[in-house]
């Protein structure tokens, strides 16, 4: 047996009915603020070149992908085979320099290829309106609601009734760094000690506003008279 099939059984029984309890209770959603921990640790260790730990830390975000893989399998929706079969399959897809016949002299070649390649592939999941689309899907939450409100202030979407402006404003009239760091400080201190996930909650409601504004600003379905 290899040893990422090791893994993979070893989390299929820490799933399993008389397994650990806390394995038992995960969600995909309630592993998210894990995966950022998992990856941020990392980062951390290749800025270091940290290479002992970078090896440990790269375990820790394999896990995370082997466990998102087996809840997923346990609903009849996908496989961990299946994760490594679709990014191999994309990955020679998106490499004809290598695997076909297209030729390429730079790594900039590379790129303007890969976008034009990619730009080809049928997306999964929603249908995006546009309106957000300079976003990157899941920054950090803080980093995430700050580029959703400098979109809605560049565009000018209508966010009255979805996001309190004038508050907005007048909060931000009385804030310097010292004083926001401590009222961020804060926050995460009381939502820790109400046992609240303050990273998945601004998480949510920034994608929240995004999607009420996306709604407001979509256009009427044909013949709607509208």
């Amino acid at each position: 047996m290899s040893a990422i099939d090791e893994l993979k059984a070893t989390m299929a029984r820490l799933r399993a009915p008389d397994g650990c309890p806390w394995d038992q209770e995960q969600t995909h959603a309630t592993l998210v603020r894990c995966l950022i921990d998992e990856v941020s640790e990392l980062i951390e260790t290749i800025d270091r070149l940290d290479y002992p730990h970078m090896r440990e830390e790269l375990g820790d975000v394999l896990i995370q992908v082997v466990f998102h893989a087996q809840i997923a399998a346990e609903q009849g929706l996908f496989t961990f085979d299946d994760v490594a079969r679709d990014i191999n399959e994309k990955l020679i897809r998106r490499h004809p320099h290598v695997f076909g016949t297209s030729k390429v002299g730079t790594s900039a070649e590379v790129l303007v290829e890969w976008e034009k390649i990619k730009a080809t592939e049928k997306k999964h999941g929603p249908v995006a309106t546009g309106i957000f689309k300079e976003l990157p899907p899941r920054l950090p939450a803080l980093m995430f609601a700050e580029a959703v409100w400098k979109q809605i202030e560049k565009k000018q979407l209508p966010a009255e009734g979805v996001v309190d402006t004038a508050q907005v404003r007048a909060l931000g009239a009385q804030l310097d760094e010292a004083t926001l760091g401590k009222m961020l400080f804060e926050i995460a201190a009381a939502a820790r000690a109400k046992g609240l996930d303050p990273e998945g909650a601004l998480r949510q409601h920034a994608a929240g506003v995004m999607r009420e504004i996306e709604t407001r600003v979509a256009p009427a379905p044909a013949g709607s008279g509208v």
